[in-house]
């Protein structure tokens, strides 16, 4: 295990069941490893793994859904023997914040209640203490205590949003999984839960992957990103050097992507589209749409490489470059 990692994702498949003896090959050996208090950014385009790579982490996906892989948490395998051994960890050790929090919560049932459910769940407060933790908590994110009693429609989508992050944060956990939840909220909503995002994650020690496709703002929060692309990382490295010399051209052309505001810059798309992951792709995934494509990117899948310290991409670009070769 990475020296003193609190979570470390090692080789994770996700392949889902099509019938017919067809299958979707969604996550394919993504490793990963977060440090305490870290917040690392996966970014990449819509379909490219990313949120189906942190239902994983929970146990959340569904039957069709076959997983492998180890998930790393304090040195225990939380994945070993499936829901057995995730569910004591799931909302008490690692919990999450969903995409669209309206959603995430049950329409019938008072924000107060579904706060406290987890902390029910597992025990770890005591049945007394319960309502004075909600109040704690919701204070925490910026909402008035006496707002317990309201229901999820009572709430405008910002203040769901904190009250799921309220709701996440209940049984204390050591990793927090972010899933864009920014995503249809204006963007002075938007700044006021990244602000928030950060400010809890720094006042509680918390490590935490934040999952976007929005570039700013993972520029904006996190510490490193990892860079998905057709089920794969690309890419990962500190947020300020993977902006200033990406290693991978996928990195170049999906930064070049977004509009840059200071420079007055206009956004280039990437040509082409994703490969299909119901089918086998063979060599590198990017090599279709790359526009530094070689004769061997067709056939050879790039190994993943130390490009510089704290760097690694999977690239032929880099193949030679006087950096360690590193197991995928």
């Amino acid at each position: 295990m990475t020296a003193a990692a609190t979570l470390e994702v090692r080789d994770l498949h996700v392949w889902f069941g099509l019938g017919h003896g067809r299958e979707l090959h969604a996550v394919r050996g993504i490793s990963l490893a977060l440090r305490p208090g870290e917040r690392l950014g996966l970014v990449g385009e819509s379909g490219c793994g990313k949120t189906t790579a942190i239902l994983a982490l929970m146990g959340l996906l569904p039957p069709t859904a076959s997983v492998s892989g180890q998930v790393l948490l304090g040195g225990e395998n939380i994945m070993a023997r499936g829901e057995a051994t995730l569910r004591p960890h799931r909302w008490r050790d690692i919990a999450m914040v969903f995409q669209g929090a309206m959603n995430a919560f049950n329409p019938v049932r008072t924000i107060g209640a579904q706060i406290a459910e987890p902390m029910r769940l597992h025990a770890t407060v005591p049945r007394k203490a319960i309502p004075a933790r909600v109040a704690e908590l919701l204070e925490l994110v910026g909402i008035p205590a006496s707002r317990a009693s309201r229901y999820p429609h009572e709430f405008s989508g910002g203040m769901r949003q904190r009250a799921a992050l309220a709701m996440a944060l209940a049984c204390s956990p050591r990793v927090l999984l972010a899933d864009e939840p920014t995503t249809a909220l204006d963007v002075i909503v938007q700044a006021q839960i990244l602000e928030l995002l950060r400010s809890v994650t720094e006042e509680l020690g918390l490590a935490m992957i934040f999952v976007s496709h929005d570039l700013p703002a993972v520029a904006v929060i996190c510490h490193r990103a990892a860079v998905m692309y057709a089920g794969q990382v690309a890419e990962e490295g500190p947020v300020p050097s993977l902006l200033r010399d990406p290693r991978h051209p996928y990195t170049r052309m999906l930064f070049g992507a977004t509009p840059d505001l200071w420079e007055g810059s206009a956004a280039q798309p990437i040509p082409g589209a994703p490969p299909r992951l119901d089918r086998p792709i063979i060599g590198c995934s990017f090599a279709p749409r790359c526009d530094r494509v070689m004769g061997h990117c067709q056939e050879q899948r790039p190994d993943w490489l130390q490009v510089a310290e704290d760097r690694f991409a999977a690239c032929h670009l880099n193949a030679g470059l006087p950096a360690a070769q590193v197991q995928p």
